[in-house]
């Protein structure tokens, strides 16, 4: 098993800090990007909104969510170590690899199958974390 990623919040809290850090370099990174396609003043005004932030912000966080990748014998092996957790998986329990993602803090997990397309499955269950797990609970 190979564990890859920064954020590994442990609390909601840790998780809120980690997500408020992003939104600074996530600005920075519009900025930037807005500069290397030449947008004018203008055009900036108009197309970069807080909502465009936003997305960056959290497109950022969600790619540095610690992931865990293995074959099914390590996941099953984290699962049956885990057993209070809600664990949502996708793809096929025929598949040989999994990309898993746990939050303790919501005793919640998302897992994602997959054979031979390792980057496209941990940027997937990212995305995934932080729709089913991040995202709900920094807006209760």
């Amino acid at each position: 098993m190979e564990t890859e990623g920064v954020y590994a919040p442990e609390t909601i809290e840790e998780a809120s800090d980690a997500y408020a850090d992003a939104g600074p370099a996530a600005q920075v990174v519009v900025r930037e990007t807005v500069r290397a396609m030449a947008f004018d003043r203008e055009e900036y005004r108009d197309r970069v909104t807080s909502d465009v932030v936003e997305t960056a912000r959290d497109a950022l966080f969600a790619s540095l969510l610690e992931v865990h990748v293995g074959d099914r014998a390590a996941f099953d092996e984290w699962r049956e170590s885990h057993p209070d957790y809600e664990i949502h998986e996708t793809g096929s329990e025929n598949v040989d690899n999994v990309v898993w993602h746990a939050a303790p803090f919501a005793e919640t997990a998302v897992a994602a199958t997959y054979q031979k397309e390792r980057d496209a499955a941990v940027g997937t269950l990212r995305r995934q974390a932080f729709g089913r797990i991040y995202r709900p609970a920094f807006e209760e």
